[in-house]
């Protein structure tokens, strides 16, 4: 554990990495913590209530769950019977449909009166997809932070399963992040480092004592942006409690993004918090780049973009050769080789190389408070 700082070599990295916890922050037992692969124990504030232990039944999940129950025809109501005027978006789950609801009752209103609400309607047919929404129902209906995305409430009536979501103006990070095109001005340094750090907050919370869930998808279209791009993350369709007792890690069938995924987890299925950080090295390696994980349509030996890329974040003074050249002259170098550098400790080969959430909370903090971390004039 002593050369985890040194294993990568000439990055500039902050030395309480040496060893997961060695802050000792929150700890209830910082010795065991030290040696193993998935450091839970943080205690995070602005955030409220925790997940009982699974499994559960689905009656369970339900009745313990803090949101509301809404009948199909109130959802039917609020979206317009879900014309196609409605749709914000579709995928393999089913489509998302725009709604209007009384901000007090929750009840259906005019379009363009009282709040906008995001109603994800599930395929009829998908196992997979009940799953994963009883999962959502799980985990969003007893959780609180504001970097979690908010589950207002759910419809479970005969063969339909909806969720309904505070409505999220600037849709998803990968949206902002990789979009082309000479009328679409590049997602700034300073927003990208805001977006970095709440969902640094977001992960932290989900780690830390009061949850203790590891969240398994972290990815840039699972970051979602409101109207001042404060970021939240949704999807916890694939989300699984954290290991208990004296148990390192939770084994389970290996599901998630390809291009995200730890390689301890692809390689034996074991799933620990530590993994959610190598998949946080991705996402803050791709906000760094503006390029995607995983991108075929670029150059031979450039399709991975964290084998690319591990090679000059390895070394500071390479470090410019992967920053995204839109940014111009938006941030400070030094701030960008420690951005760097802390992208390349959660990116790890080995787990207990990875700092936790929280370290990685207090690092963002400490760049966005450094003067000159983000330039003046921008």
């Amino acid at each position: 554990m002593g050369n985890c700082a040194g294993v990568e070599g000439n990055a500039e990295i902050n030395p309480s990495f040496s060893a997961p916890n060695s802050s000792g922050t929150g700890s209830k037992n910082s010795s065991k913590n030290a040696t193993d692969t998935g450091t839970f124990g943080t205690k995070t504030s602005g955030s409220s209530s925790s997940v009982p232990p699974t499994p559960r039944t689905e009656t369970e999940i339900l009745e313990s769950s803090n949101v509301r129950k809404f009948s199909f025809s109130e959802l039917r109501g609020s979206t317009r019977n879900f014309r196609p005027d409605s749709l914000l978006g579709e995928g393999g789950f089913g489509s998302v449909f725009k709604g209007w609801m009384d901000e007090r009752t929750l009840t259906a209103v005019k379009p363009g009166t009282g709040m906008i609400v995001a109603v994800k309607k599930l395929k009829l047919d998908s196992f997979q997809g009940h799953r994963e929404w009883l999962a959502e129902v799980n985990y969003l209906g007893q959780l609180s932070h504001p970097n979690l995305v908010k589950l207002i409430g759910y419809c479970l009536e005969e063969e339909q399963r909806l969720l309904v979501y505070e409505y999220m103006p600037r849709g998803s990070l990968e949206h902002h992040l990789f979009r082309r095109g000479s009328h679409f001005q590049p997602l700034p340094w300073n927003l990208r480092m805001k977006v970095a750090l709440e969902a640094a907050r977001g992960l932290a919370f989900l780690h830390g004592d009061q949850a203790k869930v590891i969240y398994r998808d972290f990815k840039t279209s699972n970051i979602l942006l409101d109207s001042e791009y404060n970021a939240k993350l949704s999807d916890f369709g694939l989300a699984k409690d954290g290991p208990s007792g004296d148990k390192s890690h939770v084994s389970t069938r290996v599901m998630g993004t390809q291009g995200y995924a730890a390689p301890e987890y692809l390689a034996t299925g074991h799933l620990t918090a530590k993994s959610d950080v190598y998949s946080y090295g991705v996402v803050l390696l791709e906000l760094l780049s503006g390029q995607r994980a995983l991108d075929k349509n670029r150059p031979p030996g450039q399709h991975n973009l964290v084998e690319w890329a591990r090679p000059y974040i390895t070394n500071k003074r390479r470090v410019i050769h992967v920053l995204d050249s839109r940014l111009g002259s938006q941030y400070s170098l030094p701030a960008a080789q420690k951005t760097a550098a802390l992208a390349l400790q959660c990116l790890s080969m080995d787990a207990r190389c990875r700092p936790g959430m929280d370290q990685v909370v207090t690092v963002l903090e400490g760049l966005q408070e450094a003067k000159g971390a983000v330039k003046s004039g921008k």
